[in-house]
């Protein structure tokens, strides 16, 4: 399918309410704005990881893209898996505590899915980017400290990698250093690109 070329910057809309997403979109320049999905985030039966986290992508951005007809939407989700074992957002400390001890020493795999839907013609772009994240050994007082100064509780693995949770970590590596935080943007420019949205 052919690009369309927008003479003027093309109405863009987030299928997110994050602080996080928000702040990440705002770095390239382009006016949008942001429609909170009515989305059922339950997991599948036998849903992978990766799976779960393009589904949940596709699925805010098709709930906003009918609420906004005719507007290139945005949609994300992230998941944390350890194994078949996902961390979600905690909500409470108590959670965060509990995914923090789980995932003290082992590698967790962040599922970062993005999406794009023209709602013009319909078309939609999806991929999941995949960022390895190496926790270090987590004492129980190191977590609690952190947890009293970043409680995360908003984020999937309770670990913010842009504040205070990259202390948690050993390493990570993956294509795309903005998918941590919860919007990949090298690959959502390219599908921006592909929309026919100039970019820079």
């Amino acid at each position: 399918m052919n690009a369309r070329s927008y003479a003027s910057p093309p109405r863009l809309v987030l299928a997110s309410t994050s602080i996080y997403r928000r702040q990440l979109l705002e770095r390239l320049g382009l006016p949008f704005e942001t429609s909170s999905p009515q989305t059922d985030e339950t997991r599948l039966p036998g849903e992978a990881p990766e799976c779960l986290a393009q589904r949940l992508a596709l699925a805010k951005a098709r709930d906003v893209s009918q609420q906004q007809p005719g507007a290139l939407v945005i949609g994300s989700d992230q998941v944390a898996a350890l194994g078949a074992e996902i961390f979600g957002k905690p909500g409470t400390v108590e959670n965060a505590m509990t995914q923090l001890q789980r995932m003290s020493g082992q590698e967790v795999l962040f599922h970062t899915a993005v999406a794009l839907i023209d709602g013009h013609n319909g078309h939609e772009q999806c991929e999941n980017i995949l960022t390895r994240v190496r926790f270090r050994p987590l004492s129980e007082p190191e977590i609690r400290r952190y947890l009293e100064r970043e409680p995360a509780l908003d984020c999937a693995g309770s670990a913010k990698c842009e504040g205070l949770g990259i202390t948690l970590l050993d390493a990570l590596s993956g294509d795309d250093p903005t998918a941590l935080i919860g919007l990949p943007l090298i690959v959502l420019t390219r599908m921006l690109r592909a929309a026919g949205v100039e970019l820079p």
